[in-house]
């Protein structure tokens, strides 16, 4: 039996965000937030412990260094049902990541220091952990430096133990978009980009291009696009569901991990896919009525019942939701 629903092999941080900025953003001035808030961060930590609090097994499987801030994020981690007992602790002086989140009006500046999660490699996992699992997620595919060369291996070796496994490269901050990702592809069954990642990876400047180039690699595309209606194309069979309304959004930071969260938690409940996106953008809208990733899903009694009321209004049984 596995240990895990599903292993998540990614990066930890924790989120700074400032909020109430000023319009004008001048260099030498020391300029006020009128807010502050220190949230888990990082996309798999945020899809860990949304995942965990829905109810799924998680395991991760991470790096951090050896410092109060990797500690805070661990804990938080945990705090979300999620095994943190396969993260690493550094041994070097590199401090766990963190980012700084400063919205300005509808768009926000970001600024991360990757920390150990540019040093976590492939002999820090340990295969026979993953392998006990079920399923297989990474997202940040451009951030693990001294990982990347192996990912194809971890998948490779996760898809010869009969894992079904999972990507979202999220950004690549060099906006290179290397073709190491198309090999790592032949081995992923659910491709989980936002529609400017998924045309950024195929080299398209159309949805439609880049879901028909995607489908012809993976099983399974799902695209996220904010509060237009998100996409899941699987061969020739192609499913468009549009997410609650939300005129008022608080924070959109870790919207997209969420959708991952949730469209996860259906596929390995057997849903067919257009419940996985229909729960994925349900559980994606209610990330962004808190500030922060998962500060929506700490109050769990909270979270589920939004959840279900969003659910029964589709006309589903709430019995597939198990949960």
């Amino acid at each position: 039996m596995a240990k895990v629903d599903v292993c998540i092999v990614g990066e930890i941080n924790m989120d700074i965000i400032l909020s109430g900025l000023p319009k004008e953003l001048v260099l030498e001035r020391e300029l006020l937030a009128t807010d502050a808030s220190m949230t888990l961060g990082s996309s798999s930590a945020i899809c860990a412990h949304n995942l965990g609090m829905l109810g799924s097994k998680v395991g991760f499987v991470s790096k951090i260094g050896n410092d109060p801030l990797g500690k805070m994020a661990l804990e938080r981690l945990a705090a979300g049902n999620v095994d943190v007992s396969q993260v690493k602790r550094s041994t070097s002086r590199t401090l766990t990541g963190l980012t700084v989140i400063m919205p300005h009006g509808q768009l926000r500046y970001i600024v991360t220091y990757p920390g150990t999660m540019f040093e976590m490699q492939f002999s820090d996992i340990d295969m026979g952990y993953v392998r006990a699992a079920r399923h297989l997620h990474v997202s940040s595919f451009f951030l693990h430096r001294a990982l990347r060369p192996r990912i194809v291996d971890l998948f490779r070796q996760a898809k010869d133990a009969g894992l079904s496994t999972s990507l979202d490269t999220n950004d690549d901050p060099e906006n290179k978009w290397g073709r190491d990702l198309l090999e790592v592809l032949k081995y992923v069954d659910i491709f989980l980009p936002n529609d400017r990642e998924a045309k950024k990876v195929t080299g398209t400047v159309d949805l439609s291009q880049a879901l028909n180039v995607l489908a012809g690699l993976v099983k399974v595309v799902a695209v996220k696009r904010g509060s237009a209606a998100s996409i899941c194309r699987s061969g020739e069979e192609q499913w468009s569901v549009a997410p609650p309304a939300n005129e008022h959004p608080v924070d959109v930071v870790g919207a997209g991990d969420t959708f991952n969260a949730g469209f996860l938690h259906m596929y390995l409940r057997g849903g067919n896919l257009e419940d996985c996106l229909t729960l994925a953008n349900i559980t994606a809208a209610c990330s962004v009525t808190k500030e922060g990733g998962t500060e929506a899903f700490v109050n769990r009694s909270n979270m589920l019942a939004f959840v279900r009321q969003h659910w029964i209004a589709t006309g589903r049984d709430a019995q597939k939701l198990g949960i």
